[in-house]
C-alpha cells in the first residue's frame, strides 16, 4: 500500500522549538534572569496580511524574514565599511563586507553614533548618511511596497532623517527607549522598520523588545508630557528636555528596568537576525539593543527608518538627513 503523501505546511504555521536563551544584557547592570527572556516570534514573508497586521497589532512589533534579497543587503554592509576601513576599525585582512572588529583597538573611539569617535570619524558617519547608494537602499521597492500593503497607504513618506547605527564588539549599545518621544512633534502616528545590515545573533547588539510594552510606552509618555505642560513648546517635544534624561534614553540597565518599571511582569524578547530580515514596531513598543559580544567580532550594522502615510501630519524637525551635531 503507498504512503499516503502529506501536504506541506505553510512556512507562517510552522512552530520551531526554542533552542535556549542567551545571557542577555545592556549598557549596565546584571545579567537579565532567563525567566526575563524570550524568543521573538518570526513571521515568513508568505503569511497571509490579515495575519502580519493581527500580530502586529497583538504584539506591538512583527519580524517579517527574507523581505529584502541577502545580497543586497550585503552588498549596503560592504559599501558602509569600505567608507570606514581607512579608520582602522576592521581586522587586517579581512573583507569590508564581513565587518569584523579589529579587537586590538579601543572600541569606544570606533563606536558610531553614541560613540566617542574623533572628528575625521564623525565627518565619515555625516557623509555615509548621504550617499547615494544608501539613499537608494532606503527605497529598495521591496520594503516599500510591503510597507504599502502592510498599512493600507496609497502613498508612504520616509522621514529623511534614517539612521545608521554601528556598534562594535564590547562598546555601547542602544539604551532604552521607545521612538514616540524622539518624534514628538509630529501628530500622526508613524511606523518604525529596523533593517539589520548584516547577520545579528542575539548577542550581537541586536534589537530586544520589552513584551507587551505599548501600554507601558503610552503611560510613560502621557506622564511626561503632563511635567511637561509648563515648558515652552519646543521644550515639550524635546526627548532631552529637563524631564528626560540627558542622552534621551529611559534606562541603560535592562534587568533594573524590566523589574522596576515593568514590576518583573515582562520579559525581553531578542531574536537571531539574518540579513534580509526587517523588524516593524509601533511607536510606543519599549526597546534597546544588546551588548554586543558577538562570537566572531562582527560589528553589527542597522538602520533606523520612520514612515508616515503620504500627508499626515509628520515631525518636519526630521525631514532633513541625520548629522551628528544636529540635536535631535
Amino acid at each position: 500500500m503507498a504512503a499516503t503523501q502529506l501536504a506541506p505546511v505553510p512556512a507562517h504555521e510552522i512552530v520551531f522549538s526554542p533552542k535556549q536563551l542567551p545571557n542577555l544584557r545592556s549598557n549596565r547592570g546584571k545579567n537579565v534572569d532567563h525567566s526575563s527572556t524570550g524568543w521573538m516570534k518570526p513571521t515568513a514573508l508568505s503569511t497571509p496580511m490579515e495575519e502580519i497586521r493581527k500580530r502586529f497589532d497583538t504584539d506591538g512589533y512583527v519580524w517579517i524574514k527574507e523581505l529584502i534579497p541577502r545580497e543586497d543587503v550585503y552588498d549596503m554592509r560592504e559599501h558602509y565599511f569600505k567608507q570606514f576601513a581607512p579608520t582602522g576599525i576592521l581586522l587586517p585582512n579581512t573583507s569590508p563586507r564581513d565587518g569584523i572588529f579589529d579587537s586590538a583597538k579601543d572600541p569606544l573611539v570606533h563606536q558610531g553614533i553614541g560613540g566617542v569617535p574623533e572628528e575625521a570619524t564623525l565627518e565619515l558617519l555625516d557623509a555615509a548618511h548621504a550617499t547615494p547608494e544608501y539613499r537608494k537602499f532606503l527605497k529598495h521597492p521591496n520594503l516599500r511596497s510591503f510597507i504599502r500593503e502592510f498599512m493600507g497607504w496609497e502613498k508612504e513618506t520616509m522621514v529623511k532623517r534614517a539612521m545608521l547605527r554601528h556598534n562594535c564588539p564590547n562598546s555601547l549599545s542602544t539604551g532604552i527607549h521607545y521612538d514616540q518621544y524622539f518624534l514628538r512633534a509630529g501628530e500622526a502616528d508613524f511606523l518604525t522598520a529596523w533593517i539589520p545590515i548584516g547577520d545579528c545573533s542575539a548577542t550581537g547588539g541586536g534589537l530586544m523588545y520589552l513584551e507587551n510594552s505599548s501600554t507601558l510606552g503610552k503611560t510613560m509618555e502621557e506622564d511626561f508630557l503632563r511635567m511637561a505642560e509648563h515648558l515652552s513648546p519646543q521644550e515639550r517635544v524635546d526627548a532631552f528636555n529637563a524631564y528626560m534624561n540627558k542622552d534621551g534614553f529611559l534606562c541603560h540597565d535592562a534587568e533594573e528596568f524590566g523589574r522596576v518599571q515593568a514590576k518583573g511582569k515582562l520579559r525581553w524578547l531578542v531574536g537571531d537576525y539574518e540579513a534580509g530580515d526587517v523588524v516593524f514596531h509601533n511607536p510606543y513598543m519599549i526597546h534597546a539593543a544588546t551588548k554586543n559580544e558577538d562570537e566572531f567580532g562582527r560589528i553589527r550594522l542597522a538602520s533606523d527608518l520612520r514612515f508616515y502615510e503620504e500627508g499626515a501630519a509628520l515631525d518636519e524637525r526630521w525631514m532633513k538627513l541625520w548629522r551628528h551635531d544636529d540635536g535631535l
